[in-house]
């Protein structure tokens, strides 16, 4: 197995969270009382219980390297998320930043921001 990296990412409640990210394509590898493993192809995103977060506060982050950003804001926009320029959840398109590379943005239900970035070929 290559090296690689999880982001550990807080969760409100975590059956509503597998129902969001079922919504994306991702299923559960794994859910007891205080962790949630999701996977989406090879990607693989971590929750942990935070019950008492405030999504409008949230400064919880990760990046998601992906070699086809364009399919993945449509699942976003396909399950519902709406493109807005606030509140969670929510997803920005993807755009070329001014260094060249294509990144856009989704914002989940518990605030947590997740950028996604197109892969370099």
């Amino acid at each position: 197995m290559a090296d690689h990296a999880t982001p550990n990412l807080p969760s409100r409640d975590l059956k509503a969270t597998s129902r969001f990210y079922a919504g994306l394509g991702f299923v559960e590898g794994w859910r007891d009382d205080g962790w949630m493993i999701l996977t989406r192809g090879a990607m693989t995103l971590e929750f942990f219980p935070h019950p008492d977060l405030d999504p409008s506060t949230s400064w919880f982050s990760c990046c998601l390297r992906l070699d086809d950003i364009d399919a993945f804001h449509a699942a976003c926009v396909d399950a519902g998320v709406p493109e807005a320029c606030s509140g969670a959840p929510r997803v920005h398109a993807p755009r070329t930043e001014d260094w060249g590379g294509r990144v856009g943005a989704l914002v989940d239900p518990d605030g947590t921001l997740l950028r996604f970035i197109q892969n370099e070929s």
